[in-house]
Parts: structure tokens; C-alpha cells; sequence
């Protein structure tokens, strides 16, 4: 018996809805979705606006959802359990994106289920053309989030190390911002990169011989900020470009570095990467050369999935409902977590 899920995604600023149907035995497939980003709209203040945000989210969803059901020929009737992503995010986000999908489960009496964002994340790679097999450690790059986590299945995640301070993807915004670059950052910081020699400026690897599997990216960008005041009296686009370049092989060498040490921690050798950070080639190609010297296999999720979207919230959804992990309710009462560990997830 196959069943459809609908996955609503309004964490942050995009706005994902997508549609995903299970498959008896094997692993769900995405029928239909959509996105909008509010990237646009943000750019003028140079970060997310939260309460921007929420207004966008109310206004897009609704189409959305029209559309993803119009692109996999179904109507609302269709949809056997509406998700929603409860947390972690912004709150008021959030509550847009939890409030719309209860409200329209009351209205279709169909059952709901709160969804943990970064477990969209983690598992959304398995809607790739190359998905994974549990077990398998999980590197998760995703905005205020860089953790290593060893997975064994589907809710059973042991945290093995995590960012004490800035993230990667809040190293690579900062950055860019120093560089005088635009919302959002990381994205124009590895643009920039390209044109730029990576071992111009030493940068500090912060923790990569610490011994442990955690991470910390503030120092890189207090090192960051010494050197762009520097430029400023000298401004110079191939310099700019060298340090753009040497921020991200700073960022990328402590990635790969910890990735490497977690497998080898837990005599793993599949690794899955995920996140907004895992869409950067810079770090899959020096993470596929490091893992493929070492007989590792490694998965990443399709390039449309590493941001935020609707898909990996109905397919974590329709897994966790797969493996018995949690059911679907109808009472249609909601909160969020604006704040929730992965690792709390089985007992939340």
C-alpha cells in the first residue's frame, strides 16, 4: 500500500512544498515540488529579515501547493499525510509552515507529523540517483548547523561532534560579508574563489588536530577580518579572490579532515553529505578524492535538495512512517522547536 505525503519546508527563507509517495519495500519517490526563495528580498538588508520571512511564507505556500499537486495530476484528495518542518528554524517561520499544514489536514482529515528539518537534511540523499545504505556517518553542513553524526537507521542518530561556535555556512556568510560580497555569501565567497590562488593567505584550521570530531570556524573569521581591513587601504581584486579562495580551502581542509576521522572513529565506510554547504564543489571534490583513496563511498544529495526545499521534509516524513519511527496524528494540535538537537529526536 503506497501512501502520498505532503512535505511543507518553511524554516528559514525558502518556502518548499513537494509531494512524495512511499513505496512498498523500497525507498520513497518524489512525485512533484516547488520552491521559492526570498533570497531577493533579503539581500537588501544583507541577512534574513525574520519577520519578512513569515510574511513571505504565508503568501507562498498555498500556490505552492496548488502547483505540486497540478504537476503530479493530483488533487488535495490525493494526499494521505500533510508534513510540515517543526523545528529547528525561526519561530515565527515555523509557526507558518505548521499552522497551514494542520489547518490542512483538519480540512482534508488527513493525519500530520512535525518534522525535524535536519533530519530532512541528513536524509535527503536518498532521493539521489546514487542513495545510501544505513549504516553510514553523516557530515551535515546546513546554515547555523555543522555536526558529524553516526547513523544506523532511520531516528537512531549518536552524535559524534559538533560546531562549539560558528558553523561552516556561517563561516563562508561572514566571510563573504567581510569580503564585501552578497547575500547570500557563501555561494558569491566560492564564486570568487575560483579566480583566486588558495594558499595565498594562512589561514588557521581551528580544532583539526584537536584530537575530537568537533569543530570551530570563529577563529577563521576573526583571521578573515585582520586581513580584509588590510586590503581595504589596498584594494585589489586578485587579492580579494586569493583570500576568498583561502577561506574556503581553510573551510573545506577542516571538513574533509574531521569526515576522515569520524570513518576511521567508527570503522565506517560510507559517508553522506548534506546540507546547504554540500552543494560547494570545492568541497566535493576534495572530499570524493579523499574518500575514494581510502575505499569510502560517498553520497551526496541532488544539487536542487542541498537548500532547504518541501522534498526532504516529505520524504523524512514518509521514512519515518516507513520504519515505524513515529505515526502520523490527527488531533491537529501543534508547537515548534525553534531550537531541537538531532540527537534529541527519538525521545522529543
Amino acid at each position: 500500500m503506497s501512501v502520498v505525503v505532503l512535505g511543507i519546508e518553511s524554516s528559514c527563507d525558502e518556502t518548499g512544498v513537494a509531494l512524495v509517495r512511499t513505496r512498498d519495500g523500497g525507498v520513497p519517490g518524489l512525485l512533484a515540488q516547488a520552491l521559492h526563495t526570498q533570497a531577493a528580498m533579503h539581500a537588501d538588508y544583507g541577512g534574513v529579515v525574520p519577520e519578512l520571512a513569515s510574511r513571505d511564507h504565508i503568501r507562498r505556500v498555498l500556490p505552492l501547493t496548488g502547483q505540486v499537486l497540478e504537476q503530479a495530476g493530483l488533487t488535495s484528495s490525493g494526499i494521505d499525510v500533510v508534513a510540515y518542518t517543526r523545528g529547528p528554524g525561526l519561530a515565527g517561520a515555523l509557526l507558518v509552515g505548521a499552522g497551514v499544514a494542520c489547518a490542512l489536514g483538519a480540512a482534508l482529515a488527513k493525519p500530520v507529523l512535525g518534522v525535524h528539518h535536519l533530519e530532512g537534511h541528513l536524509l535527503s540523499p536518498f532521493l539521489s540517483a546514487d542513495p545510501p545504505e544505513f549504516p553510514f556517518v553523516a557530515l551535515l553542513v546546513s546554515g547555523g548547523h555543522t555536526q558529524l553524526m553516526r547513523v544506523d537507521g532511520v531516528g537512531r542518530y549518536t552524535l559524534l561532534g559538533e560546531t562549539i561556535d560558528d558553523a561552516a555556512g556561517e563561516a563562508f556568510d561572514k566571510s563573504a560579508k567581510l569580503l564585501g560580497l552578497g547575500y547570500p555569501g557563501g555561494p558569491a565567497l566560492a564564486r570568487l574563489a575560483e579566480y583566486g590562488d588558495d594558499s595565498a593567505y594562512k589561514l588557521p584550521r581551528p580544532l583539526l588536530h584537536s584530537g575530537d570530531l568537533d569543530f570551530s570556524f570563529a577563529g577563521l573569521k576573526t583571521a578573515v577580518l585582520t586581513q580584509a581591513r588590510r586590503l581595504e587601504s589596498a584594494p585589489c581584486e586578485l587579492m580579494r579572490a586569493d583570500l576568498a579562495a583561502s577561506t574556503q580551502a581553510a573551510i573545506v581542509d577542516v571538513l574533509v579532515k574531521k569526515s576522515l576521522a569520524a570513518l576511521a572513529r567508527t570503522g565506517l565506510e560510507r559517508l553522506v553529505v548534506a546540507g546547504g554547504v554540500g552543494a560547494n564543489a570545492r568541497l566535493r571534490e576534495q572530499l570524493g578524492a579523499a574518500c575514494a583513496a581510502q575505499g569510502v563511498r560517498v553520497h551526496y544529495p541532488e544539487f536542487d535538495l542541498c537548500t532547504d526545499n518541501g522534498a526532504m521534509i516529505a520524504l523524512a516524513a514518509a521514512m519515518r512512517i516507513q520504519a515505524g519511527a513515529e505515526a502520523p496524528r490527527a488531533d491537529y494540535a501543534f508547537d515548534v522547536k525553534p531550537r531541537w538537537p538531532l540527537d534529541q529526536l527519538a525521545t522529543a
